[in-house]
Formats: C-alpha cells, structure tokens, sequence
C-alpha cells in the first residue's frame, strides 16, 4: 500500500472544486431562464388584459406614434417668427416654477440638513434621535409630490402653495438620505482633531464635516432643484400654477407651437441650472476651469 502525499489530493480538490463551480452555474443559468420567462409571461399575459380592456389597440395605434410630436414640429414652422414672442410670453410662468421649486428646495434643504446630520452614526448624536430621522425620511420619500399636492390642494386651494410643500417635503427625504451618505463617508481624523482641542459638537459639525461635504451637498442640492424644476412642472397640471398649468391648457387645445415654446423653456432652464451647479462645484472644491 502506498502513500498518498498532500501534493496528490490537491488535482483531486481542483476537480471537485471545479465540478461543484460548474453546478452553481448551470443552476444559476436554469433559476435566471426561469425568471425571465415568467417575467416575459406575466408580461405579455397583462399586455393581453390591458389590451381588452382598452377601447383602441397598442399595435394598431402604434404607426400613429409620432403624428402629435409631427403636429408640433409642423406648426412651430408655420407660426415662423411668431414663435418667438411665445417665450417671452411664457416666462413669467416659467419664473413662477422656477420659484416655487427654489423655494421647495431651500425649504427641504435645510430639514434635509438637520435631518442628516441627526440620522449620522459616528458623529455624537443622541442614539435613539438616529432611527426616528431615518424612519421620517423614510416616510417623506415614500409620498409622491404629486400625490401630496392633490391633498394640499383639496385642503389649501389651488395656489402655488401646496406646490412648495409638497416639494420641500419630498426634497427633505431624499436630500437628506444623500446627505447622511456623504457624512458616513468623511475622514474622522479633523473630528478627533477638534474633539481633543476641546471644540463642542457644533464646531466639530462645522469645520470637521462641513468643509468635506460642502461640495456633494452643492451638488445634490442643485440636482435636486433640477427635479424639482420638472416636478413643479407637472405639479401645474393639477392645478399648482406655473408652466405646468400653461403646458396643460397648450396640450388640452393641439397648440403645437404653445407645448414647442414651453418645451424649450423648461430645456434652457435645466441647461443653465446644471451649468451654474457645475461652476459652483469647480469653485468649491478648486478644480479651475472645466468643460461645457
């Protein structure tokens, strides 16, 4: 009987290795082919309902597709250069939008502030302070603007006002989940630094944190006054005021170059926006002079 060295058994391990590899894959190929094909036929068995339920046909209707965008390019041409004074004469209430999301942004901004710097593990705040700001974030992003509009207005009235709160309320739950983020990943050394210097909490918060977070914080912020933009957009086909409302009057009555006009503000304005939110993350964190 001969004996086996250590050196014998590593081939044999390999095989074993590979074959028990080689299961977890087929498995995983076979659990992956399932999924897809339920998914492709709960798909296609719902398209089924709707398509019944509908009174025309997706298929049918489908060559039909880009007859409205057509419509709209069409009469843009044809009002020729009276599409131009149609900016001018939707700018106010594309100011009206952008002030009601600036002031919803401001507004979640701040709570999103508070909020994250209370809801951080690791920077001295009060433990059971922690779960009850993230389950409040948890809830603020759970409503949809648009949903808590429609019950701001049944109870306030159509006005720009319940636009803003349901803005600043929504902005303040995910702002400040991203804020939180952005603090859970600085470098603790100016915190200890400050802490051993005798520096009480709010100092340690305000040269300790914020001079990381300052330029994520500039740019969350801006991204998100960009959504908000859109959002208070919609928000006026409800009833909120601004460009939305405009928007649903030009659409509600085929103005092809009315809906042109207030598509192109909407796109002027996210474009300035994210060049100004650009140029102020440059400045902040020191980059110089970036592209376009």
């Amino acid at each position: 009987m001969t004996a086996t060295s250590p050196g014998d058994h590593a081939p044999r391990m390999i095989d074993q290795i590979d074959q028990e590899f080689g299961k977890a894959e087929r498995k995983r190929r076979l659990y992956t082919a399932l999924f897809i094909a339920a998914t492709l036929f709960v798909m296609v068995g719902g398209f089924g309902i709707a398509e019944d339920m509908n009174s025309g046909s997706f298929i049918g209707g489908l060559h039909k597709f880009f007859d409205y965008p057509a419509n709209i390019v069409a009469e843009s041409f044809e009002a020729g250069w009276g599409w131009y004074p149609l900016l001018l004469h939707f700018a106010p209430a594309l100011i009206e939008t952008v002030n009601m999301a600036a002031v919803g942004t401001i507004l979640g901004g701040v709570l999103a502030l508070v909020l994250a710097f209370c809801s951080t593990r690791g920077l001295g705040v009060w433990p059971p302070l922690i779960p009850i700001c993230r389950r409040f974030m948890d809830g603020a992003r759970a409503f949809p603007e648009l949903i808590l509009a429609l019950f701001l207005i049944f109870v306030l009235g159509a006005s720009p006002v319940p636009a803003i709160i349901a803005v600043a309320f929504h902005t303040a739950g995910a702002l400040g989940k991203q804020f939180s983020e952005v603090n859970e990943n600085i470098d603790r050394g100016p915190l200890d630094g400050l802490a051993a210097a005798g520096a009480n909490w709010t100092q340690r918060m305000r040269y300790g944190v914020l001079p990381q977070v300052l330029p994520n914080y500039t740019s969350y912020l801006l991204m998100r006054f960009e959504i908000n933009i859109r959002a208070s957009a919609i928000l006026g086909f409800v009833g909120a005021g601004g460009i939305g409302q405009e928007l649903r009057k030009a659409i509600g009555w085929t103005q092809g170059a009315e809906t042109s006009a207030l598509f192109v503000l909407l796109f002027l304005a996210i474009v300035a926006i994210d060049q100004i939110s650009s140029t102020l993350r440059r400045r902040l964190t020191g980059d110089g002079v970036g592209h376009v």
